[in-house]
Formats: C-alpha cells, sequence, structure tokens
C-alpha cells in the first residue's frame, strides 16, 4: 500500500521546488510570445516606417477606380467624334501649335490634298508637334483613321469613314463557350498616373474656391492624362514639360490659384480645361496640383 502512494505522490516536495517550477513556467511563456511576436514581424524587416511613400504602398487596395475613359479594348471601338473630342480636340480647337482648326476648309485644304492614307499615317506616328496618336498610345489605327475622316471631312472632305464593325475584334465568328465553363474572375485593375497645370506666365484673377483635390479623391493623374498630356508632355505650342523644373519656376511663382485659374479658362495656346469642358474645376486643380508637384 506504501508503495501504490509513492507512485502518486507529486515531484514538487517543498516550497523551493514549487517556485522554480512557477518560474520556470512562466520564463517558457514569456519565450513562446517573444517567438510568435518575431515571426509575425518577420514579414517587414527592413521596412523605414518614417517613409509615408512605402506606408502607403503597403496599406493600399488591391483595386482603385480611374478617373478618366475605359481602357479602349474594354469600351470597344470608338467614333470618330469620340477620338477626336479624347485626343485630337486640345489643339485643334484652338488650332494650337499649327493645328489646322477643326472645320477651316483653308487650313486642311492643302492636308486633304495629300489624301487619307497620307493624313492618316502623319497621325499614327506623330508629326512636327503632333504627337503619335494623339498622346493615346492605346487607340487603333482604325480609331485613328475614323477621327482623321471626320476632322477632315468637316472641312470639306470626302472620305469614306471606316465602319465600326472594320475595328471590332472577330470574336463572334469563334464558338460559342461551353455552357460549363466559368467565366474567368477578372483581373485586379491597375492605376498607372502624373501632374498639370497650364502655361502661364502672368496671374489672372483665382477661380472659384474649390474643395481640396486630394481631400475629395480625385486622381490628378489620370485627369493630366485626359487632357494635359497631348500638349505638355511633349511641350507643345510652349506648354511647360512635365517634371521640367525650369519651365516651371517661374509659373510656380505665380501661386497655385492663378495656375488653376488660367487652366480652368485657357490661357493663349492653351484651351479652356484642356478642351474638355465636363472637366470640373476641382479635377482641373488635381491634375494642376500634380504637375505643380512633380516640378518641385
Amino acid at each position: 500500500m506504501s508503495d501504490a502512494h509513492e507512485e502518486h505522490e507529486s515531484f514538487i516536495k517543498t516550497p523551493q521546488q514549487l517556485a522554480a517550477v512557477v518560474v520556470l513556467s512562466f520564463v517558457v511563456f514569456v519565450g513562446i510570445a517573444v517567438l510568435v511576436a518575431q515571426f509575425v514581424l518577420s514579414g517587414y524587416k527592413g521596412l523605414d516606417t518614417a517613409n509615408p511613400e512605402i506606408i502607403a504602398a503597403g496599406i493600399q487596395p488591391v483595386a482603385r477606380v480611374e478617373l478618366g475613359e475605359a481602357d479602349s479594348a474594354a469600351a470597344g471601338p470608338k467614333t470618330g467624334v469620340q477620338v477626336y473630342k479624347a485626343a485630337c480636340a486640345a489643339c485643334h480647337d484652338a488650332g494650337a501649335a499649327g493645328a489646322p482648326k477643326l472645320g477651316d476648309n483653308a487650313g486642311w485644304a492643302s492636308r486633304i490634298a495629300t489624301g487619307l492614307e497620307a493624313l492618316v499615317h502623319s497621325a499614327v506616328n506623330g508629326k512636327g508637334a503632333m504627337p503619335a496618336k494623339g498622346g493615346n498610345a492605346a487607340l487603333t489605327e482604325a480609331e485613328i483613321t475614323r477621327a482623321v475622316v471626320y476632322m477632315a471631312n468637316e472641312a470639306g472632305g470626302k472620305f469614306a469613314e471606316p465602319s465600326m464593325e472594320d475595328a471590332a475584334p472577330a470574336a463572334a465568328a469563334a464558338p460559342a463557350p461551353e455552357p460549363a465553363v466559368a467565366a474567368p474572375a477578372p483581373a485586379p485593375m491597375e492605376v498607372p498616373a502624373i501632374a498639370a497645370p497650364a502655361y502661364d506666365d502672368a496671374p489672372v484673377a483665382a477661380a472659384p474656391a474649390a474643395a481640396p483635390a486630394a481631400a475629395a479623391g480625385i486622381d490628378g493623374q489620370a485627369v493630366y492624362n485626359k487632357a494635359c498630356a497631348a500638349c505638355h508632355a511633349m511641350g507643345v505650342a510652349g506648354a511647360p514639360k512635365f517634371g521640367d523644373k525650369g519651365q516651371w519656376a517661374p509659373r510656380i511663382a505665380t501661386g497655385l490659384d492663378s495656375m488653376v485659374a488660367n487652366a480652368i479658362k485657357g490661357k493663349g495656346a492653351m484651351p479652356a480645361k484642356g478642351g474638355n469642358p465636363a472637366l470640373k474645376d476641382a479635377e482641373i486643380k488635381a491634375a494642376v496640383e500634380m504637375m505643380v508637384a512633380a516640378a518641385k
């Protein structure tokens, strides 16, 4: 009986042994907690937590909404008028950098005489101050052709406009998908981006106060790509090139309000709102702020 009692007797026989067990248990618990914390934080080793750009990149959402037109391929083929308004109007409405104005028969006569093929070649590849495809590389040659035909015919040309079917993908002839096959999930949207103030040398009356662009969540780069890049990317008609600190310095010195007012109302060869009257004042301000930031 005494032997059985001894087998069930605890190995802790003195107060000193009990204290040692308690201390050892605490040390083991703390050690496990430290190991778990190191494992969780190991993926952030070397992260510069003082750098706001790195922090923003780490917490940005998977998808973002981009202001501007949908991707050309996703939205389908565009008409000549649509392409003109999106890529050509900024220069051809105002005749910037020698561009023949829409509806100017005299300005277009010599160009129409060269033939449609020559006009399309110049529009697709660029010529002089005119950037290739009006600065929008996503446009197809058929879409550029329709825009050229639209402009030429508005000035007395008689060219035949390519039909929309000519540019549509030949997916109609493809076999129908198997009913059991699920449609693939859409890929995450990507944003590329840039910023853009107007080319002005002297201050003008400030535009009506608008909400801060950043607070309004407006993508200044998307507005720039849509309405400003055609001239500012290449310095067309004296427009300060994007990111050129020397060209932007005297304009920045006039103040942000002055530059925003010029961009909204237009100045010199620069049309009001980059030739896109549908843009809001806050969107123009966001583009100006982005261009200013890039030139500082």
